[in-house]
């Protein structure tokens, strides 16, 4: 695991409706609007929320046609097992610089980590 993707899995359950979404799902597999009704999350919140989680490998989505034609998007978690700690930091650091990366920091945070000047 890159440094990226540890941070995308990070950010991903680094949110409480995140966690939410999981602890649901962990009674099993959902269909979005049932899972919508459950959490009190409007859809398209639910689908924003499940795509960066789908994005970290934490859930999959499944697409199947019901009987009359239409389509139902299905949801459920993805086998894992995460564990944070000072060496799985480490491994992922040293994957980066064994690949050749560089800092893997979004140039948008970057910028937003730099001072900014006052207007005199």
């Amino acid at each position: 695991m890159t440094s990226e993707e540890l941070l995308a899995v990070l950010a991903a359950v680094g949110h409480a409706q995140r966690l939410r979404v999981v602890a649901e799902l962990s009674e099993g597999r959902m269909y979005v609007s049932e899972l919508a009704r459950r959490l009190g999350m409007s859809r398209p919140l639910l689908y924003m929320h499940l795509e960066r989680l789908e994005k970290a490998g934490l859930v999959i989505g499944s697409l199947e046609l019901s009987e009359d034609g239409k389509a139902l998007k299905y949801f459920e978690l993805a086998p894992f097992d995460l564990h944070v700690n000072v060496d799985t930091i480490l491994a992922a650091v040293a994957e980066d610089a064994a690949a050749g990366a560089g800092d893997p920091e979004p140039a948008t945070e970057a910028a937003e980590a730099k001072p900014k000047r006052k207007r005199a």
